[in-house]
């Protein structure tokens, strides 16, 4: 299941530089000045079958109007920094095994200042976030989770011509319940637009986290925002 993951998305980035490489020239901004449209960053939106045949988006549901959480433990999500127009895509695999999820969010916004400001919002948020935090056993009538300790990490990221940062969360759970959940919250900027591009992995019954986590958030990221340019 893991597998295919770093397979198709070797494949997928590829095909993406292969096709920026066709044409030295770069694209004429046109007259709105180069900003990306709501279209365009749907359209860069990876689909299921482009990243495994396991992935499957979820059923038809409203469409979402918060961002992920960043920090780790219980925290609640930020919000959403005014002004711009939110869409999104959420892809999910899950197995006997564990599973994965992928949340792209995008914030189109009208100029660049209005992402920037927007972005800046977001790593206040971040900074804030504390670097670990211990959780204890939850049972409600619609969640059961274990006790678990979680990591969180800030750094920067720069990634084909977007910057921001990233979220990087590990959370390891008690030992008589084994397993992690390793996430990386993406949130980067070009233009007029903020992407934040969320990829979790859940592992059960086995206390190490994966070897392929970085890499992987890597490419998935990376394959977003060679679409747009």
């Amino acid at each position: 299941m893991f597998a295919t993951l770093r397979v198709v998305l070797a494949a997928t980035c590829a095909l993406a530089v292969v096709a920026g490489c066709s044409s030295p020239d770069e694209p004429d901004p046109g007259p709105d000045g180069g900003l990306v449209s709501v279209t365009t960053m749907r359209g860069a939106f990876l689909q299921a079958s482009e990243v495994g045949p396991t992935w499957a988006a979820p059923e038809e549901s409203a469409a979402p109007t918060q961002l992920v959480s960043f920090c780790g433990g219980a925290g609640a999500p930020p919000e959403v920094p005014p002004g711009g127009q939110l869409v999104s895509s959420s892809l999910a695999d899950e197995g006997q095994t564990g599973a994965q999820t992928l949340h792209q969010t995008a914030l189109v916004y009208p100029d660049a200042a209005s992402a920037a400001a927007g972005l800046a919002l977001l790593r206040t948020v971040a900074d804030q976030c504390p670097p670990s935090s211990d959780v204890p056993a939850t049972v409600t009538a619609d969640r059961n989770e274990p006790a678990y300790a979680e990591t969180t990490e800030v750094r920067d990221l720069d990634e084909g011509g977007w910057s921001g940062f990233v979220i990087v969360r590990h959370k390891k759970y008690e030992t008589a319940h084994p397993g992690t959940a390793d996430t990386a919250v993406a949130v980067l900027s070009s233009r007029n637009v903020v992407l934040v591009d969320t990829y979790a992995l859940y592992r059960l019954d086995n206390a190490s986290a994966s070897p392929n986590f970085e890499a992987d958030w890597q490419k998935l990221v990376g394959s977003v925002v060679q679409r747009v340019g």
